[in-house]
């Protein structure tokens, strides 16, 4: 039997410049993300949607979370079956369309993590790990494009 449970945050819109949304140039695109007991996050649309790029945006968020998922299961998996991981580094992207009636969405995304292991270890398990997450990931599990993983190794022969 299945067991639900929530995920909750408060959005906060910032944007109102003292004229509400009286017209589309009147307000930013700002906001916080709250969680309770988490520090405040300042947030923005895309720049190439008006949003101030000093902000992180929800594409950002998504990719992060993405990639944060699969981390957290190889780290698991991998202790499971006997890696020892003494880093993990990803720079995912996501790549997103734009449609000319400026809809737009995820079409696919590529993690390339960067995993330090130690000296001997089994690189092909290794991937084997990361070909068994998307079937745990709770973040994988709810996308609609394609996840690819392109793995980088390198021995860490002193993890202190």
């Amino acid at each position: 039997m299945s067991k639900q449970h929530n995920f909750e945050a408060t959005v906060r819109w910032t944007g109102n410049t003292g004229k509400g949304t009286a017209n589309y140039r009147a307000y930013t695109r700002d906001w916080t993300l709250e969680s309770v007991g988490k520090p405040a996050i300042a947030m923005s649309n895309d720049p190439l949607l008006g949003g101030n790029p000093a902000f992180y945006n929800p594409e950002d968020m998504l990719i992060a979370a993405l990639s944060s998922c699969h981390m957290l299961w190889f780290l698991h998996l991998a202790s499971d079956a006997g890696l020892t991981v003494h880093s993990y580094t990803d720079t995912p992207i996501g790549t997103g369309e734009s449609l000319p009636d400026g809809t737009g969405r995820f079409i696919s995304a590529l993690l390339q993590p960067n995993i330090g292991l130690i000296p001997g270890s089994d690189t092909q398990l290794a991937d084997a790990v990361h070909g068994k997450i998307h079937n745990h990931c709770f973040i994988a599990r709810s996308v609609n494009f394609p996840v690819k993983i392109k793995a980088r190794y390198f021995e860490v022969t002193h993890p202190d």
